[in-house]
């Protein structure tokens, strides 16, 4: 596996976590720690879209 099919998979990881939050206990880590929809924290929202997008040619490979 690739360095970067292993860093989009510990961002979706780290994203599915973040949404498990949100849906059972309404507590959104990444704002939290980084801030409700700063720059950063968009940022990293962005990178898990991306990573999701990019896991669709992991599923999708032979």
């Amino acid at each position: 596996m690739k360095i970067i099919d292993k860093i989009a998979l510990v961002l979706i990881i780290i994203g599915a976590i973040n949404w498990g939050l949100i849906g059972i206990f309404n507590f959104n880590l990444v704002a939290t720690i980084f801030g409700d929809m700063t720059v950063l924290s968009r940022i990293i929202y962005g990178l898990v879209g991306v990573s999701g997008i990019w896991c669709i040619k992991i599923l999708l490979d032979d």
